[in-house]
C-alpha cells in the first residue's frame, strides 16, 4: 500500500503540470491518507462538536477508517446533512455555520488533501485565503508595492459561499478530474442539506460553511475569476512602461542646474521647494495604464492608475464576468471606487491610503510620494476598547471573577496580542497605545476588585520589566508566576509588546509541503494495544476536549485512566472498547 506522501506527491507534480488525474476514486481505498487526515484534525476544538449525530473524534479506530472505506467500494457512502448553527457578525447580522458529523469530516479532510495537493500549485499568485503560507498579511504586503495607484475598485461577492453554482463547480472540477465517481462524490457532499431546529432543508447552491472541505472548493471556483483578471483585465489594463516625463518638472530641474551653476544657492533652494508641487511625470499621460488586484477569500481590491472612467468600466467588467460565467453578484454596498488621493480604502479591516508628498514632509525633504500606507481604523479601536469599558470608563470582568491571577492576566494577554500581530503592518500601530491603556486599567481593577484590594497595590505586587523580542526595547509588563516542583515555573504576562511600526509581516503559517511520517498518536493506534489492560481487541482512541477536563469537581483523586493521561500531558488515550465504556461509563474498577 503507497503512503500518503507518496500519493500526495504524485498528484502535487501532476498539478505542477496542469495534467488531469483519472482514478482518483481509487485512491480513497488508501488507509493511510485517513490516518494522516485523523492526525490533522483531531486536536481541533471542532473534533469534539456534535453534528446531527452524537458521533465525534471520541471512540476513533482502525475500524472506523476501513467502514468508510468499504461504504465508498460499493459506492454506498451517504453523507449526512450538516447542523445549522449561527454566529454573529460585526454588522449585527449572523453567518450561517455547517457542522458536519465526525466520519465525514474525516473522508472530507481526505478529499481536501487531495484537492489541495492538485490545485495549490495552479492557484494564482493574487489569492491568499485559505492557502498555507499565505493569509491576511501576506495579501497587505502585496498592496504596498502598489505605489502610484490613483483608484481603488474595492469589490465583495454578495453571499458568495451561499450562492455557489453547484453545476459550474462541478464543471471547473470536471476539467481536471477524470473520473465520474470522484465528481459524483463531491457533488453528493454539496447537495447534502443540512438540518435546522430538526428539520432538513435541500441545499441547492453555495458550499456549508464550517465543511473541511468548502474552502478549497470555494478558491477553485474563484480561481476562475483570477486568472480572468490575470489573463484579461491586467493584459488590458497595463500599458507602457513608465510615464511620459513632466515638461515643466525637466525645466525645473534645469533652472535649479543653472542657478547651481552661477554660485546662487537660495535661488536654488526656493526653486526646489518650489518644485515639491509638481509632479516629475506626466500624471494625465494617456499610452500609461497600471492595474493590480489582489484577493482575500471573496473580498478582492484592485489598485488602477488612470481616468475615473476607465475605473468604472472595470468594474462594470468585474460584475458581468462573475455573473455571466460563474452566476455570481457583486454586493452593491461593498462594491466601491474610491480616489485614492483623497480617501481611504478598506480591505480585511485595514485602511488603505495613498500617501502624498504634501502630507510627508520631513526636514525640508520629501518622505512618501504616492506610497501605499496602512493604518488601523479609528472605529476598529474604539470598538475593541468598548469591551473593556462601561459609561465611558475602564471596568473590571465578572465572568473572570472566579479565575485565578495566573488565568486573568494570560485571558487579557492573548486578547491584546491578538490585536497588535494582526494590525503589526499598520503605520499608526502606536494608535493601540489606547487599547493597552484601557485594558491595563480594566486588568488592574479586576485584579482590585477580586482580592479587595487597590489598583495601585496590584501594581506593585506584578509589575516587572522584560525585552520585546522584536525590537529588544526594554517595557515594562505585569507578571504572575506560579512555581511548580521539580519544573519550570509558569509565567504569565500582561503587556512587554512594542507599538513600534513593522512594515513587513512575520509569516507564521507554516509553507505547503506535502508532509510524511507518523504522529506519535498514529503510533499508539497502530500498536493496536490497550494502554490500561493490555487487550488487543476492539482498539479505539478516548478523547478528551481539554486537559482540565480531568478534573472532576468535588473529587481531590483522579481516576486511573486520567492520572496516566495528566502525567503524559495528553489529550487521547489508545483503550480497548471495554476500557472506554468504563471510562464514560464511571465504573470503579481499577483500570489498569
Amino acid at each position: 500500500m503507497r503512503t500518503a506522501q507518496t500519493i500526495l506527491t504524485v498528484i502535487q507534480e501532476r498539478g505542477k503540470q496542469k495534467l488531469p488525474l483519472e482514478r482518483v476514486y481509487k485512491l480513497l481505498f488508501n488507509r493511510d491518507l485517513y490516518l494522516q487526515a485523523y492526525a490533522k484534525l483531531y486536536s481541533n476544538n471542532g473534533a469534539m462538536t456534535k453534528g446531527v449525530t452524537s458521533e465525534t473524534v471520541d471512540s476513533m479506530s482502525i475500524q472506523k477508517i476501513d467502514k468508510i472505506i468499504a461504504a465508498l467500494r460499493d459506492e454506498k457512502y451517504q453523507w449526512i446533512a450538516v447542523k445549522r448553527v449561527y454566529i454573529p457578525k460585526k454588522n449585527g447580522k449572523k453567518r450561517p455555520l455547517g457542522l458536519p458529523t465526525w466520519s465525514d469530516k474525516l473522508l472530507q479532510e481526505v478529499i481536501r488533501m487531495i484537492l489541495e495537493a492538485y490545485y495549490e500549485p495552479q492557484f494564482s499568485e493574487h489569492s491568499h485565503g485559505f492557502r498555507p503560507n499565505r493569509g491576511c498579511h501576506t495579501a497587505l504586503s502585496e498592496i504596498q508595492t502598489w505605489k502610484g495607484t490613483k483608484w481603488f475598485v474595492e469589490g465583495d461577492i454578495s453571499k458568495y459561499f451561499d450562492t455557489i453554482d453547484h453545476d459550474v463547480l462541478i464543471k471547473i472540477l470536471g476539467k481536471s478530474f477524470h473520473d465520474g465517481r470522484f465528481i459524483r462524490l463531491i457533488g453528493n457532499v454539496l447537495k447534502a442539506g443540512y438540518m435546522e431546529n430538526w428539520r432538513f432543508n435541500k441545499t441547492m447552491s453555495g458550499t456549508p460553511q464550517g465543511g473541511i472541505v468548502s474552502p478549497i472548493l470555494a478558491n477553485i471556483y474563484l480561481n476562475e475569476f483570477d486568472n480572468w483578471v490575470e489573463k484579461v483585465l491586467l493584459s488590458k489594463y497595463n500599458i507602457g512602461k513608465r510615464k511620459r516625463a513632466n515638461p515643466e518638472y525637466s525645466r525645473m530641474n534645469a533652472r535649479i542646474a543653472e542657478c547651481y551653476k552661477n554660485g546662487d544657492i537660495e535661488a536654488a533652494r526656493k526653486l526646489k521647494i518650489e518644485r515639491r508641487n509638481m509632479s516629475s511625470v506626466d500624471t494625465h499621460d494617456k499610452s500609461y495604464r497600471r492595474l493590480r488586484y489582489v484577493r482575500y477569500a471573496d473580498d478582492f481590491i484592485l489598485g488602477f492608475t488612470g481616468p475615473k472612467s476607465e475605473a468604472e468600466e472595470i468594474k462594470a467588467e468585474i460584475g458581468k464576468f462573475l455573473n455571466a460565467e460563474l452566476k455570481l453578484e457583486l454586493s452593491a454596498e461593498k462594491t466601491l471606487i474610491t480616489n485614492a488621493g483623497t480617501k481611504a480604502a478598506r480591505f480585511l479591516n485595514y485602511e488603505i491610503k495613498v500617501q502624498n508628498a504634501d502630507d510627508y514632509i520631513n526636514n525640508g525633504r520629501r518622505t512618501a510620494n504616492g506610497v501605499i500606507g496602512l493604518f488601523v481604523p479609528k472605529d476598529v479601536i474604539d470598538t475593541k476598547c468598548a469591551k473593556y469599558m462601561r459609561k465611558g470608563k475602564a471596568i473590571h470582568r465578572g465572568e473572570l471573577l472566579h479565575d485565578d491571577d495566573f488565568s486573568i492576566v494570560a485571558k487579557y494577554q492573548s486578547e491584546y496580542r491578538g490585536v497588535v500581530q494582526y494590525y503589526i503592518l499598520a503605520q499608526n500601530l502606536c494608535w493601540l497605545s489606547k487599547l493597552h491603556w484601557i485594558m491595563e486599567s480594566s486588568l488592574l481593577k479586576m485584579l482590585a476588585f477580586k482580592h479587595r484590594s487597590t489598583m495601585l497595590k496590584m501594581k506593585e505586587k506584578y509589575q516587572t520589566e522584560t525585552v520585546d523580542k522584536r525590537t529588544g526595547k526594554t517595557l515594562k509588563c505585569f507578571q504572575v508566576v506560579v512555581e511548580r516542583e521539580g519544573k519550570r515555573p509558569l509565567v504569565a504576562q500582561w503587556g512587554g509588546i512594542s507599538l513600534s511600526y513593522q512594515r513587513h509581516a512575520v509569516i507564521e503559517d507554516t509553507p505547503y509541503q506535502v508532509r510524511g511520517g507518523r504522529t506519535e498518536l498514529l503510533k499508539r493506534l497502530l500498536a493496536d494495544k490497550c494502554e490500561l489492560c493490555g487487550s488487543t481487541e476492539n482498539i479505539e482512541v478516548h478523547h478528551i476536549r481539554k486537559l482540565a477536563d480531568l478534573k472532576v469537581k468535588g473529587r481531590k483523586e483522579k481516576s486511573a485512566w486520567a492520572q496516566i493521561m495528566a502525567t503524559r500531558n495528553r489529550k487521547t488515550l489508545v483503550v480497548c472498547r471495554k476500557c472506554h465504556n468504563k471510562i464514560h461509563y464511571g465504573e470503579k474498577e481499577n483500570l489498569k
